[in-house]
């Protein structure tokens, strides 16, 4: 599912992932564009400094995520653990507890909200010469499936 860069609309749609899916774990996707051939996991989303307008020209009202909700939540995905344990052929792969304060950190944060930490959040370089849909692709299927290792017996 394609979310777009609308803090407001993103959020409604994470909703509906939450309660329609009831997902095990809901694995979000982002583009950093000044990334060239590196991956990022990141390990959690921040609530508040949403101050940067999105495609409407909107930010959250107070630049805040959820009102009243906790400063950050961390993912129950170890991505640290993740990051160890792959090896994805012709890109780095790193980890980061900053997503950012745009529509993927309000997104991750808002899926790990109503989760319950069960959400993810992987940031992807553009498509390139170097970086192919096929190789990007590669990729997140190894990254994922070390993911579900981690929700086994949930």
């Amino acid at each position: 599912m394609q979310l777009p860069v609308v803090y407001q609309k993103a959020k409604e749609q994470v909703f509906k992932i939450w309660t329609t899916l009831q997902p095990l774990l809901t694995v979000h996707v982002g583009l950093a564009s000044s990334a060239k051939a590196l991956i990022i996991l990141e390990q959690c989303g921040k609530n508040k400094g949403y101050q940067e307008m999105d495609a409407c020209g909107f930010h959250p009202e107070g630049g805040c995520c959820m009102l009243g909700g906790p400063q950050k939540i961390e993912s129950t995905i170890n991505m640290k653990t993740v990051w160890k344990n792959i090896s994805v052929e012709g890109m780095d792969v790193t980890f980061s507890r900053d997503a950012g304060r745009y529509i993927c950190d309000y997104t991750y944060y808002t899926s790990l909200y109503y989760g319950s930490g069960r959400a993810a959040f992987i940031h992807v370089p553009p498509l390139s010469s170097v970086v192919t849909a096929d190789v990007l692709g590669k990729a997140l299927q190894t990254i994922i499936l070390e993911m579900l290792k981690q929700c086994e017996g949930e």
